[in-house]
């Protein structure tokens, strides 16, 4: 992981400041030249900056980020846990972390910040923006505001706006960290019990009856031993509780607070016209990759993203694994995506 530290505060939508601005980022191959070998990755909720990591069969020799082809790099969002300004960095003004005083962030703030640090890597031109559920918000909203930059713009499982829907799931998640009693005090580990009931429920959006069914049923010798199974010992439950917690051990409830309240802001369209007239500025070709079984972001919903920006077309990956998909179904993304980048 690289760090840059911006020299100026970041202004933000809000009217606040990030008067200390750091950028934690990853880069995999060798940048051409030319410059003209860009892929740039937008990631999603908790994901960091090292594609390779929660990406897997992707950053990898033959795949579509071909490290061997290509310059590869992907910036952790600002408001995260991994190394970018966020809830738990110093605040200049008083010297301690922010915690609950961190300042409100948009999806057009995370831009402003990848806008930034391409321009300090020395960046003009990027051949491919691959975004991927909330890393699709940011890359819809950095092409949006600068088209000239890309050539091609890759959307994966996400949309040109929160709906309702989203934001019903974001808030439902909200509730339960705002319900741990701890959430709001002075330190690092504030609300984990609530976070830990977040990524539960998020969990249920993610994957959808179809994955929990195929992959955390009772095993047989459970099932026809003849005798009620403890809660304690059922694959769902525990399936549930070992995923809260994995992520308190990487995560913390403000960042996680902070990220779910940006995405909320998402709307491409907001002070530009309304989507379709901000959609049309997309010049560069584009595909939307929707998948069978996201319950998110269903595929009418995806069709009909394509269908608004001019140069896009519309294709889908067969998956039992909802929205999660688009983790797990590396060799469908990639027979897509090898020809188009």
């Amino acid at each position: 992981m690289q760090t840059y530290i911006h020299s100026a505060p970041l202004q933000l939508e809000s009217g606040e400041s990030l008067r200390k601005l750091e950028i934690a980022y990853h880069t995999f191959g060798t940048l051409s030249p030319t410059h003209d070998n860009v892929v740039w990755v937008c990631h999603a909720l908790t994901a960091n900056s090292d594609v390779a990591d929660w990406w897997p069969h992707t950053v990898e020799t033959g795949c579509f980020l071909d490290p061997d082809r290509w310059f590869v790099v992907c910036a952790n969002i600002i408001g995260s846990s991994y190394g970018s300004t966020g809830p738990l960095s110093l605040n200049p003004a008083t010297g301690a972390p922010y915690y609950g005083d961190f300042p409100p962030l948009t999806i057009r703030d995370m831009v402003a910040a990848h806008r930034i640090l391409a321009d300090a890597l020395g960046i003009d031109r990027i051949h491919a923006l691959v975004g991927s559920s909330v890393g699709g918000f940011q890359a819809i909203e950095w092409v949006v505001s600068q088209p000239e930059r890309f050539d091609r713009l890759i959307l994966i499982a996400t949309d040109a706006f929160a709906s309702p829907w989203t934001i019903a799931i974001d808030e439902t998640q909200r509730m339960a960290i705002e319900a741990d009693p701890t959430f709001g005090q002075p330190t690092p580990d504030a609300g984990a019990k609530g976070l830990a009931a977040a990524r539960a429920i998020g969990l249920l959006t993610y994957r959808g009856a179809a994955g929990y069914n195929l992959t955390q049923t009772d095993s047989p010798q459970q099932t026809q031993a003849g005798s009620l199974i403890p809660r304690e010992q059922r694959r769902p439950c525990t399936y549930q509780q070992y995923q809260g917690l994995k992520l308190i051990r990487r995560y913390n409830a403000y960042s996680y607070h902070t990220i779910l309240n940006a995405f909320d802001t998402h709307d491409v369209g907001r002070n530009r016209g309304g989507r379709e007239k901000a959609l049309a500025a997309i010049e560069c070709p584009t595909i939307v990759i929707g998948i069978t079984t996201d319950m998110i972001f269903p595929p009418a919903d995806m069709r009909r993203l394509a269908a608004e920006i001019p140069a896009a077309h519309y294709c889908e990956i067969r998956s039992e694994f909802g929205h999660d998909g688009f983790l797990v179904e590396h060799r469908q993304l990639n027979s897509l995506l090898l020809d188009f980048i």
